[in-house]
């Protein structure tokens, strides 16, 4: 039986808002979210958080998770400084794993140094590695954990901190600063080519939540408790370099010194899909394309998920097409099956300089056999922002989607979103701009912290391209999104009042926008900034959710009670 722990917690991992404090920030944070399950504040902390904690919890280091950007989202009234002055912890661990954080993060590490000055801050993520020279200058950061395996490393510098020894050196991986203020950087660790650990624990967070009397600092989105969706790794990098991906094969190799994928074992993959199923009955995702690793991975995954006959949508990603021969092991393995694909865009030099080299014939096709083989739902994402892309082009991949839903019909959904705020920092385009085509606007870490500061999504653009400038880009952005919105009323895959709400939203959002352009606060100071645009009343649920598509059109098919309550509880006192 799980007794709540009164102990002091060893390690206190903290999630940020993208903007700190958004609450009292009015600005225009733009459809940056649309697509995704969070908000624009990018509530949802990254999976690697509880993969440290579920290694961390075997190695009997107490860890517990704390999302301050949902506390912050769900209750306006909420103290974020007087809740972190009262915590207890050995270490505060800080993520900044995608830049939009870049802001927040530092703001709350910050905060924390100010009530806890003696315990460390340590920070990690894909951002944080990549600017982990610039990052431990910021007073309020101790450590930087490198690369995108990190859990043995974050063990044995918590046995340290525990401990109290200061052996930093032997540490992989690790960015500090001696008592002289000598910056150190040590040589990243050997990864290993399987992920066969703890990463995809739920029962774990549940038993996290009994131990600390606490479910609002787990819950990872905010309308998680109605449509708790739960994400099962595979992999660890990638085999393909997409050139927008800061997760790229080749980019991971420079930045993050990953020269191969690590892979979970199938069996143990298909083990994480059935332990979830035991406690909800919400949409599975399954991280990474299955046939990456050949398909004798994908094989073995499905044989061993085919005795148990899920009831769960589990939904899968392809990076490239697969072979007929995919769909039909999927469709004897799974009852309830769907999948997402993102061509970029339906012109085919764009999509090839963009690093995808398969033909529309090919897309169509996986989608037929998909389709005929029972899928649910057959998501497809184009992109705005990219190498080649005009304006003219993005309105025409519009076109490209009502073709695809005549021929398909409504099982297949197509969106379209801007390449927002960011172009990848690390992604082969960031780092060789001019090839691609791209202008950098920022390049330091503070430089994007002070960015996400400004009055509009517009000017959080770290690019533009020798095809569309920032404005260019929201405005045709806003344009697709209204011609898409049309195109999935008319053929009801979206009811009219969610189409005129859409159609609403982008209209109230594009008003804002023109409003803040007629202001010129380029001038302003952060806070006269603020006072002049409270005046506007920005509101961002009305401002900037649904501004490209309904929100709820990226969730996959669901049952209302989507809790098994007894498997839960049963798990955590008797497990």
């Amino acid at each position: 039986m799980v007794i709540p722990s009164r102990r002091k917690t060893d390690l206190i991992l903290l999630h940020a808002p993208s903007l700190y404090d958004f609450r009292k920030m009015p600005n225009l944070l733009g459809p940056i979210s649309d697509v995704i399950p969070s908000t624009p504040i990018f509530e949802m902390y990254p999976v690697g958080f509880s993969s440290i904690a579920s290694y961390l919890d075997q190695h009997h280091i107490a860890v517990r998770i704390i999302n301050l950007a949902y506390r912050m989202l769900a209750n306006p009234q909420f103290d974020v400084e007087k809740f972190i002055a009262k915590l207890k912890t050995r270490a505060f661990g800080i993520d900044l794993h995608w830049l939009l954080h870049a802001h927040g993060s530092i703001e709350i590490a910050r905060i924390c140094k100010k009530y806890h000055p003696d315990v460390p801050i340590i920070f990690g993520g894909y951002s944080a590695t990549y600017f982990h020279e610039e990052l431990i200058q910021y007073p309020a950061v101790d450590f930087v954990v490198r690369g995108d395996s990190t859990e043995e490393s974050v063990r044995l510098l918590m046995q340290q901190i525990i401990n109290r020894i200061r052996q930093y050196h032997s540490i992989p991986g690790l960015t500090w600063t001696t008592e002289q203020e000598q910056v150190i950087v040590n040589a990243p660790g050997e990864l290993s080519p399987e992920l066969n650990h703890g990463i995809n624990n739920y029962k774990n967070l549940f038993k996290m939540a009994i131990k600390y009397l606490d479910w609002k600092n787990l819950t990872a989105i905010r309308d998680w408790w109605e449509y708790p969706i739960t994400a099962v790794m595979t992999c660890r990098g990638c085999t393909q370099n997409c050139a927008i991906c800061g997760g790229s094969q080749k980019s991971v190799r420079e930045y993050v010194h990953r020269h191969h994928v690590s892979y979970r074992a199938p069996e143990l993959v298909a083990k994480d899909i059935v332990e979830i199923s035991r406690f909800i009955k919400a949409p599975i995702f399954i991280v990474g394309d299955l046939h990456q690793s050949g398909y004798k991975y994908a094989q073995k995954l499905f044989n061993a998920l085919k005795p148990f006959r899920i009831k769960n949508e589990l939904v899968f990603e392809l990076f490239i097409p697969a072979r007929e021969v995919f769909f039909d092991w999927l469709a004897d393995a799974v009852p309830n099956f769907n999948f997402e694909m993102s061509p970029e865009s339906h012109d085919l030099t764009v999509r090839k300089v963009s690093g995808k080299y398969y033909s529309n014939a090919e897309l169509e096709q996986n989608i037929q056999w998909a389709l005929e083989r029972g899928c649910h739902k057959f998501d497809i994402f184009f992109m705005i922002g990219l190498p080649e892309q005009t304006e003219q082009s993005v309105l025409e991949t519009v076109d490209y989607c009502e073709y695809l839903i005549e021929r398909f019909g409504k099982r297949v959904v197509p969106f379209i979103s801007p390449l927002a705020p960011f172009l990848d920092p690390g992604s082969l385009a960031y780092e060789n701009a001019e090839q691609y085509g791209y202008r950098i606007l920022f390049r330091t870490l503070e430089e994007y912290r002070q960015a996400l500061l400004q009055p509009s999504w517009k000017y959080v653009f770290n690019y533009e391209t020798k095809w569309m400038d920032r404005e260019t880009i929201v405005q045709v952005t806003y344009a697709a999104g209204k011609r898409l919105t049309r195109l999935k009323a008319k053929y009801g895959l979206i009811s009219p009042a969610k189409s005129q709400l859409t159609l609403k939203n982008i209209e109230r959002a594009l008003e804002r926008h023109n409003q803040i352009e007629s202001m010129n606060l380029a001038e302003n100071t952060v806070s006269d900034r603020a006072q002049l645009l409270s005046r506007l009343g920005l509101n961002m649920e009305q401002d900037s959710i649904s501004t490209i598509c309904h929100k709820h059109e990226i969730r996959w098919p669901h049952t209302r009670r989507v809790f098994k309550l007894g498997a839960i509880a049963k798990a955590i006192l008797l497990e």
